[in-house]
């Protein structure tokens, strides 16, 4: 057996020899396979057989270019296989030409797109049920394809959104161009907030991720995102970040440097600076003390938490206010520690109020003294009175009656 009968026998594309008026005159094992008829049902029967009905001519037109010198490279379309089955193929036809190279017959090389098509469908099944607006877009921002999730939150069919600028399915759209663009510039773009807006109205946050994606040969065809719908999340943010400024206390939020990384309004009335001047300064200068500020955050660390700790916070303008300070360390899902969030509770007024307390609970103590002082020198001098009336009685009953002076009085 020759080389070329051999890679034709053993091959795993079907191998069809035909003639140029389409009857074929060769047919390989891997056609058999393939198509489901025998050689020697095939041979000397039209080509035609295989091609569906609604197909028809496509096979005198590959023939026509055949018979003209040409070659039909990688043409996908349908074929049917004896038992009805259509299915998908990639047709590879060349000429077969005698010794003065007049193209006599034809050679086709089926390969079966069955598989692919299958994980095609697989994975277009999985784009479909993706909760993410997945679209691709082409080098020029264009959409190419896009999901149900996007049309669900966009309002607008597929058929509409394929050719359509990616950015104007946003509320900034140059925002969107931008970092469209930092995809392309650096291959990918990760966690970007974003705002879909869709045809009635309703607005859409979503974490936009994108990456670029290129043929075999790695020229970039463009690029594919994703768009995480984050409403609720954002939801549940703006309510959680709405009690944290409502908050009385003052709220910090600290990394392992001990720099504020965010701060709400009561800390900003309590320290008079601006959120923006806050963040990356150091936690322990809003305090009098910075040292002790210090180490009770780094008591934190060691120990998990802090409470009730009584530190004095310091205004721009110099106003005082006498706070507890509580806090706790904060991790990430994997339990990594992120930082430390610390409250600071404004307790000036019960410090006032014990400092009061305290000063009248001296003065008292001051004027029991003061009355018991008293106190002691009116008994002393009633005793000293008491024993003036028994010494007077006691000379009284040694008194003559005749009331003459004793002569020992003289």
């Amino acid at each position: 057996m020759g080389e070329l009968a051999a890679i034709v026998k053993y091959s795993d594309d079907a191998i069809i020899g035909k003639t140029l008026a389409g009857l074929i005159t060769s047919w390989n094992p891997a056609a058999e396979k393939m198509y489901g008829y025998l050689s020697s049902e095939i041979i000397g029967k039209s080509v035609e057989l295989l091609s569906p009905e609604a197909r028809s001519g496509e096979i005198e037109a590959i023939l026509a270019r055949i018979r003209a010198g040409e070659h039909v490279d990688q043409f996908e379309t349908l074929r049917v296989r004896k038992d009805g089955t259509r299915f998908k193929v990639s047709l590879s036809v060349s000429p077969i030409c005698d010794a003065d190279g007049t193209a006599v017959g034809a050679s086709t090389i089926s390969h079966d797109l069955t598989n692919r098509q299958h994980a095609f469908d697989a994975a277009r099944a999985m784009i479909e049920s993706s909760l993410d607006s997945l679209v691709a877009i082409s080098p020029e921002g264009r959409i190419t394809d896009a999901n149900e999730a996007t049309v669900r939150t966009t309002g607008v069919p597929r058929e509409e959104l394929i050719g359509t600028a990616f950015s104007d399915c946003f509320t900034d759209p140059q925002k969107a161009n931008k970092i469209y663009q930092l995809v392309f510039a650096q291959g990918m773009a990760v966690d970007y907030p974003l705002t879909m807006r869709h045809r009635d109205g309703t607005l859409t946050e979503v974490l936009y991720n994108a990456s670029v994606y290129r043929d075999a040969g790695g020229k970039v065809l463009g690029v594919f995102a994703a768009a995480r719908d984050v409403t609720a999340q954002t939801q549940a943010f703006d309510s959680a970040r709405g009690m944290i400024e409502s908050s009385l206390d003052s709220l910090v939020a600290i990394s392992p440097e001990g720099r504020i990384t965010d701060a709400n309004e009561a800390t900003v009335r309590t320290t008079g600076v601006p959120r923006q001047e806050l963040i990356g300064t150091a936690f322990s200068d809003c305090f009098t003390e910075p040292e002790k500020a210090n180490k009770i955050y780094l008591l934190v660390f060691a120990e998990g938490m802090a409470v009730d700790y009584p530190l004095t916070m310091r205004h721009r303008d110099g106003t005082l206010t006498e706070v507890l300070y509580n806090a706790s360390v904060h991790r990430d899902l994997r339990g990594n520690v992120l930082g430390v969030f610390a409250a600071a509770r404004d307790v000036t007024k019960q410090v006032q109020a014990q400092r009061e307390s305290a000063i009248r609970q001296a003065r008292e103590l001051e004027r029991l003294a003061e009355l018991e002082q008293f106190q002691r020198l009116t008994v002393g001098r009633e005793l000293k009175m008491i024993e003036l009336k028994k010494e007077i009685e006691r000379l009284r009953r040694y008194a003559p009656a005749d009331g003459k002076e004793p002569d020992e009085w003289r």
